[in-house]
């Protein structure tokens, strides 16, 4: 049996710039902040939306839960599908299935909604099993939601296990865990971020993944 390879959901599978941004200047409007360019909330992308309010806008810890409600009120009609794959993402996908790789999504994401978007367009079958946070608020940390993944997989030794993620949260999480993690470049987190939270390589496209993965495979037999 092959590794466990884990993926982040946004920046990884999938692009939500539009519908995310778009919820997010949504609910800071509620706090009469106003936004002139939805770029400057791509920050917003990956990391707990709870912590992003209060780190990149300074809400209170209170207004910053009252925001993701507002977030929602857009987001879980409308901004969810405002996705797209990245290119060439499901043929990655395959090919790692086809190779014997179990395949599992550990997100930030409310785990309702990550469900839906893998549905939507057809990454779902590539998945034993999509994991992310809780609707009430509660398993946030990347920490957990891998740890669901791998309990729901059966996984109890994560030696076998890979993340792949493009954000410095998702390498935190999956390190605490003793996880190695390969950063994508084509996400919302930059060469440096990734490099200075201790990814062990950074791959350029999807495409580059398969290959990475076998390296590290025989470097594992050595």
């Amino acid at each position: 049996m092959k590794n466990v390879i884990l993926f982040d959901l946004d920046g990884t599978l999938t692009d939500p710039k539009v519908g995310i941004t778009t919820a997010v200047a949504k609910a800071l409007k509620e706090f009469k902040i106003g936004v002139d360019d939805l770029e400057t909330l791509t920050p917003y992308i990956g990391p707990p939306l709870k912590d992003s309010f209060m780190l990149y806008h300074g809400l209170s810890e209170e207004d910053a839960i009252r925001g993701i409600g507002y977030y929602r009120d857009y987001y879980m009609t409308t901004g969810k599908f405002e996705n797209i794959p990245y290119e060439g993402i499901v043929k990655t996908l395959h090919i790692l299935k086809d190779k014997g790789y179990r395949l599992a999504v550990a997100t930030g994401k409310p785990t309702s909604i990550a469900v839906e978007i893998c549905q939507k367009f057809g990454l779902d079958v590539y998945f034993e099993t999509i994991q992310g946070s809780n609707l009430d608020n509660t398993r946030t940390s990347k920490k957990e939601i891998i740890e669901a993944a791998l309990l729901e997989m059966g996984i109890e030794d994560a030696s076998g296990c890979m993340m792949v993620g493009d954000r410095e949260h998702d390498i935190f999480g999956a390190s605490a865990l003793g996880i190695p993690t390969i950063g994508v470049l084509y996400g919302y987190g930059s060469e440096l971020e990734l490099l200075k939270a201790g990814a062990v390589c950074l791959v350029e496209r999807s495409s580059d993944l398969p290959g990475v993965l076998e390296t590290f495979e025989q470097k594992k037999t050595r």
